[in-house]
């Protein structure tokens, strides 16, 4: 079974969007693969929460654990590179914060991980990526993976830190500034002009 290891806080003007802090190590949290929607398919919007928040992001999927804590180790153990979308209940999210409880019910329920479709890293510049959401043909996310305060391969030894990567695990990278409502009707594309054109609809 696959994991879905996700990043917060990994953009500066996202952690100023929201008002938190830069934190000091990387914010990990994690995703049950059931959370997983692919390429032009459909999520619900929860019926726990009121208000749902699209973060589009770069995701990396591993074919193993690094050999050595070397970013040259982490660029060799990703066998693919695509876009998705974090879902996140934004109400849910700030009610647990608030009595310092975990976020699962906020971050990880069932279809709260868009995933495009995976493609070979090749020559693609991990560093500078362009990527942009487009919400009902209206863009509202714009990143570069080069404003990320962790570039890729340090999140992967990060992750690979605690955890023993395995073949199939996902990485989502952390989102830019943007991040706003989705309502039911929406439809979301995320786009990249290296990696391609990706679309949900939310039911």
């Amino acid at each position: 079974m696959r994991r879905i290891f996700c990043i917060g806080r990994n953009y500066g003007e996202h952690i100023k969007e929201l008002g938190n802090i830069v934190p000091s190590s990387p914010v990990i949290f994690m995703k049950p693969e059931s959370s997983l929607v692919f390429n032009y398919g459909k999520t619900n919007f929860p019926k726990h929460g009121k208000e749902l928040h699209h973060e589009i992001e770069v995701v990396v999927e591993l074919s193993g654990h690094p050999k050595n804590q070397t970013k040259e180790a982490a660029l060799a153990c990703i066998s693919g590179i695509t876009l998705g979308i974090d879902l996140t209940l934004r109400d849910v999210q700030e009610e647990l914060k608030s009595k310092g409880l975990p976020w699962e019910k906020a971050k990880s329920f069932d279809g709260s991980a868009l995933l495009g479709d995976l493609k070979k890293v090749g020559d693609i510049d991990l560093g500078n990526l362009d990527f942009s959401l487009e919400i009902n043909g209206e863009i509202k996310q714009i990143g570069n993976t080069r404003e990320m305060l962790l570039d890729i391969p340090s999140l992967i030894l990060e992750v690979g830190n605690i955890w023993n990567l395995r073949s199939g695990d996902l990485i989502y990278t952390g989102t830019p500034k943007g991040v706003g409502k989705l309502n039911p009707g929406d439809k979301l594309i995320a786009k990249s002009p290296v990696l391609g054109i990706f679309e949900w609809d939310v039911l």
